[in-house]
């Protein structure tokens, strides 16, 4: 059986996205990490304040997300993820997104800093 993966005190990016996302290499997520709960706080590139909660197993997550653009636009939605460790140690997550609040869906990827 794999070792869960935390996610607490660990701050990732955006390295990859679907046109229709707004996150991007200029957003950065810090994490908190509570049992099975989930929080992180975002904001960067075109996100002015972005906030996420879900729950995580140790290697998925299922999160809802919430933000505010450049544009002073609002926005929601619900992803989930897979999270797995890098050869150097550092987290990665592909997360497959859908927006709640308008039309729009896609793949993004999120790495932790060095």
């Amino acid at each position: 059986m794999e070792e869960d993966i935390p996610l607490d005190g660990r701050t990732l990016i955006g390295v990859a996205n679907t046109d229709a996302g707004e996150v991007s290499g200029d957003t950065r997520f810090e994490f908190e990490q509570e049992s099975h709960r989930i929080y992180a706080h975002y904001s960067g590139g075109d996100i002015v304040d972005g906030h996420l909660v879900g729950t995580f197993d140790g290697r998925e997550w299922d999160i809802r997300y919430s933000q505010i653009n450049s544009e002073h636009e609002t926005a929601s939605g619900h992803s989930v993820g897979t999270v797995e460790l890098l050869d150097d140690g550092r987290v990665r997550i592909e997360d497959e997104w859908e927006w709640e609040s308008r039309d729009g869906s896609g793949e993004s990827v999120l790495e932790e800093l060095s």
